[in-house]
């Protein structure tokens, strides 16, 4: 998993992510694949990227990082003439393409009808809906239980300034869509903070409950009593109240990096929660920060560079070093 962040001031836009790297391996456990991951990229001048979730698209038979289909999303583009919303619609049909999941959500509906039938369970109905399937079975003991499943989900915060400098944030799920969180255009849509990946600690901290709440009975009963749009309406009261409008980029960073390590600190500590135990330490590993103003576009703040012994190479500077090195006629040990 991941956890990534986007928030918005009126100076500017900082994005930041963790390092780690998840997967599950044959026997379907999963895994701490790295914390030397790269989560957050820089689309364009003035446009940025944060990716959360699955961590590899299958290509040719072949598992591949994600930050290579961002490369080849940013080639065949004209990345620099685009907008945020453009850029963001452009990215979704990117991913849409390369991942596949219709194909991966037919073999899902088969697997489940078969796993029923293998435990002993009567098959009621299995259907596939939009992004996901849905299915009712009769357990051995003779209980109806209804259930939903889907594939493991890409998720990508999208933000950046447009042309015209105005701002915009979007976030994407495949499969799933795409919604607008921030426009400068729009009245008390223009700053605030955006999230992927594991948000329950974020959750804790800033909205002021875990949205694994409905896996708890008092709520489920007052669903019941009150109903859920008026539950989550007084829940919103518990929200930490951040004027994020008038934050400088500085205490941006300071805020994100904290988010991010703070979730890094009690996964290390806990597994899960008692209404839902059993949960990967997703989050970890260095954090990248970059910064977007109006004036000076994407910066980076803070990125992983290649390390050997005691060398450090920046990838992104390395073509001028050689460039320099040239032009002098000398080499450097």
């Amino acid at each position: 998993m991941t956890f990534g962040i986007i928030t918005t001031t009126s100076g500017g836009i900082v994005l930041a992510t963790d390092s780690r790297q998840s997967y599950r391996n044959r026997k379907g456990i999963s895994r701490i694949g790295s914390d030397n991951a790269s989560k957050l990229f820089q689309l364009s001048s003035r446009i940025g990227v944060a990716v959360a979730g699955l961590a590899f698209i299958v290509e040719d038979g072949v598992p591949k990082n994600i930050s290579k289909f961002i490369e080849e999303f940013k080639r065949d583009n004209e990345v620099e003439k685009l907008d945020v919303k453009d850029t963001a619609e452009k990215l979704h049909a990117h991913f849409d393409k390369k991942y596949r999941w219709n194909e991966q959500l037919d073999k899902l509906q088969e697997n489940i009808k078969v796993d029923l039938q293998n435990k002993g369970c009567e098959v009621i109905n299995i259907e596939k809906e939009k992004f996901r399937i849905k299915y009712r079975f009769k357990n051995p003991q003779g209980n109806i239980k209804e259930h939903f499943a889907g594939v493991e989900m890409i998720s990508f915060i999208v933000g950046g300034y447009n042309n015209d400098g105005t701002h915009q944030v979007f976030t994407c799920y495949i499969p799933g869509e795409m919604q607008i969180n921030r426009d400068s255009t729009k009245k008390n849509k223009e700053y605030g903070t955006d999230w992927i990946g594991q948000l329950d600690v974020v959750q804790r901290i800033v909205l002021g409950y875990d949205g694994r709440i409905s896996n708890v009975k008092f709520y489920q009963e007052a669903t019941q009593k009150y109903g859920e749009e008026e539950l989550r309406k007084q829940l919103t009261r518990l929200e930490y109240s951040i004027n994020y409008g008038t934050l400088t980029l500085q205490d941006t960073i300071d805020f994100s990096t904290l988010i991010i390590r703070t979730t890094s600190a009690i996964q290390r500590f806990s597994d899960g929660i008692l209404a839902d135990p059993g949960d990967i330490p997703g989050v970890g590993g260095a954090v990248d920060v970059a910064v977007i103003t109006p004036d000076r576009g994407f910066v980076w703040i803070s990125k992983k560079n290649l390390i050997f012994g005691e060398s450090e190479i920046d990838l992104d500077k390395e073509p001028k070093l050689k460039m320099e090195v040239e032009a002098s006629g000398s080499q450097k040990p």
